[in-house]
């Protein structure tokens, strides 16, 4: 049997690229991450193959940039104790618009901290994300929820094997630049072509020319679907081809990939979220940063980024050294935070509008 864990050489060597260093999209995937890891793309997709189906790796597929093709935000709800679990599970398991379903808290009661239940959510062009988060108030009892729609992307990857040998402090050459959000537009052979492109992989379907059956899926021919995703790729609509390793979870044997997610917060002066962004989102540590509003709720902090790790002493020392960076910018804080994820669930948020729309009416149904 071949090694599944995530430390092993060969599986770390692998995963170094395929978490988050393929980007856009890719003819032969596996082929790539072959010629970039410097592992044959035989031994490439067998490793790959074997960690999916033990678990190790969640899911293997095609990311899109979904902020561009739905609206979407970080939504932070404010539940009772004795509701929080079920509408952690109705999230999950009812709402395929809900992703990241994350309970959170605080070190110290702080600005925020009764919101201990957070989501990403995203709805497709033409319905409402605040509707949505209403009908969601309503099914799951919450006293409140705040959304956060991103603003701009300073960072977003996984790489949680790369990360685990980050130094405090480590960073980019110069600020991470920002990708700003916008949704596009997207004709009937285009949405076809994506839906086949995202769903996730089967171990049985790492294989040379992955996309093929997919094409078939889609019903056009293999360069046709080539030329709309390439076309879909350049209006920066597709994102990553990942491998998602189980992140949260221990593997069979009890190992974990991360034990602790951290959530920073920072509240910078009102004109100065661009630089202050850059800054923060150049920090290898980080997995995501964004600039987002979350109002006064959360002290008007306006950047949030997401790191990982086996140690909280150690993340929390990768805090203090974005702090003293952007002391050292001349950035000033008026405050600052970190949420800290407990029980969570991950899944892709649907985006199709025609999904959305038998999910509105079945949901409308049931409440009547």
């Amino acid at each position: 049997m071949l090694p599944v864990e995530h430390n092993d050489p060969i599986n770390a060597q692998i995963l170094a690229i395929s978490e988050d260093k393929i980007d856009g999209f890719v003819r032969e995937p596996f082929e790539e991450i072959a010629r970039r890891s410097g592992v044959a793309e035989e031994i490439v997709r067998a490793r790959i193959a074997a960690m999916l189906r033990a678990g190790t790796v969640r899911r293997v597929r095609q990311t899109l940039l979904a902020t561009n093709l739905a609206n979407g935000a970080l939504v932070a709800w404010n539940v009772r104790p004795e509701r929080i679990e079920a509408a952690f599970d109705y999230m999950f398991q009812e709402d395929p618009f809900s992703g990241h379903i994350v309970l959170r808290s605080t070190d110290t009661v702080s600005a925020g901290s009764e919101y201990k239940l957070w989501t990403t959510l995203k709805v497709p062009r033409g319905f409402s994300l605040h509707h949505h988060g209403e009908l969601l108030a309503e099914r799951v009892g919450a006293e409140h929820f705040r959304l956060m729609p991103a603003k701009g992307i300073f960072a977003l990857g996984v790489g949680h094997v790369r990360r685990k040998t980050v130094g405090l402090g480590s960073k980019a050459d110069e600020p991470a630049r920002m990708a700003p959000v916008h949704v596009a537009e997207l004709n009937e052979l285009e949405w076809k072509v994506l839906l086949a492109l995202k769903r996730e992989f089967a171990p049985e379907e790492i294989q040379p020319t992955p996309w093929s059956p997919r094409a078939v899926e889609a019903g056009v021919s293999l360069e046709e679907f080539y030329h709309t995703a390439e076309s879909l790729n350049a209006r920066r609509i597709i994102g990553r081809f990942s491998t998602f390793l189980e992140h949260v979870k221990p593997s069979t044997s009890g190992l974990r990939v991360t034990r602790f997610n951290a959530l920073f917060h920072w509240a910078v002066p009102p004109g100065r979220q661009l630089e202050a962004g850059g800054e923060v989102g150049r920090h290898h540590i980080l997995t995501h940063c964004y600039w987002r509003e979350a109002g006064p709720e959360f002290r008007n902090v306006n950047i949030m980024a997401v790191a990982h790790g086996t140690d909280k002493d150690l993340l929390l020392d990768h805090k203090r050294a974005i702090d003293l960076h952007l002391a050292a910018c001349g950035i000033p804080v008026s405050y600052t935070n970190v949420f800290w994820g407990g029980r969570s669930e991950i899944k892709p948020s649907e985006i199709s509008p025609h999904v959305y729309r038998e999910w509105l009416s079945r949901t409308t149904a049931q409440a009547a």
